[in-house]
């Protein structure tokens, strides 16, 4: 994986988010969401790919993730990302982007749509955090244990996030890149930000909105990898029961870190989908 940074800030009431833009400036926007553990630097290939397509690509590290600002006390909530990137929108001066959100970032997508007004173009939703029940058996043992990881050596703490973030790959991380999503978590602020997200996991985020989709009426394309170790494949099915009109996608030899396993095969579905008309 080479290099990713992002160049730009923005001030919010959780804290200073780092993002940026790439492509012609009057290309068509696509934004791109990342989910948790990780960062903006998953879909470096992609976003990439599609600058150079001529698309105008928004990327940004949520609060408490990435290069982002993180701090003791932060909110990192879902609903406050939800907010935020509703917030956000305005700030880049978007009315109708298109989304493709990954993970958590597809709750954080869902959300700012569905109660805080956002609107899009059309909405990509990749192996999302969109269902109840969820969250891996690790997930779920560190949120109800957080203060007894948070006390973890260091050198402990990065082999077990690192072993966790590997666990969401079908097909093995590079170590450059198995590297630069573990870097984040790696020195004491980030240490305690990755409980600290961890912690303020809760699916009462999800339950708020669940029972909306069937009010979507933009176009809706569901990509799910069949390997997905974090949340089954058998949740694509059942997301894209719910959206009226939704594509569903299953990418073979995939995990749950699709943008990385598969890249190529989620570029094309994504270049499908953002230039079908109707």
């Amino acid at each position: 994986m080479g290099s990713w940074q992002l160049h730009r800030t923005y001030g919010s009431p959780s804290g200073t988010v780092r993002w940026d833009r790439l492509g012609p400036k009057d290309g068509e926007p696509v934004v791109l969401m990342h989910g948790t553990p990780f960062s903006s630097c998953v879909w470096q290939e992609i976003a990439r790919a599609l600058a150079a397509r001529r698309y105008q690509v928004f990327v940004w590290d949520m609060p408490g993730y990435g290069a982002s600002e993180k701090f003791s006390g932060q909110d990192v909530s879902l609903a406050a990302q939800g907010e935020l990137f509703g917030e956000l929108l305005q700030h880049w001066g978007l009315s109708r982007p298109s989304v493709v959100a990954h993970d958590f970032g597809g709750c954080v997508s869902l959300r700012a749509h569905l109660l805080h007004g956002a609107e899009y173009r059309r909405l990509a939703l990749v192996d999302p955090v969109a269902l109840a029940p969820w969250g891996s058996p690790f997930f779920r043992l560190v949120g109800e244990n957080t203060e007894v990881f948070e006390q973890l050596p260091p050198p402990l703490h990065r082999a077990l996030v690192r072993e966790y973030i590997a666990s969401a790959s079908h097909v093995g991380l590079h170590p450059g890149t198995a590297d630069a999503l573990l870097l984040p978590w790696s020195d004491e602020t980030g240490q305690a930000a990755f409980y600290r997200q961890i912690a303020q996991a809760d699916q009462r985020f999800t339950d708020e909105v669940q029972g909306l989709y069937p009010q979507i009426t933009v176009p809706v394309t569901v990509c799910w990898g069949e390997q997905d170790t974090w949340i089954p494949a058998a949740k694509a099915h059942e997301l894209a029961a719910l959206i009226p009109g939704a594509r569903l996608c299953l990418i073979p030899d995939a995990g749950h870190l699709v943008p990385l396993d598969a890249p190529a095969r989620l570029l094309a579905e994504l270049l499908g989908f953002l230039t079908t008309t109707g």
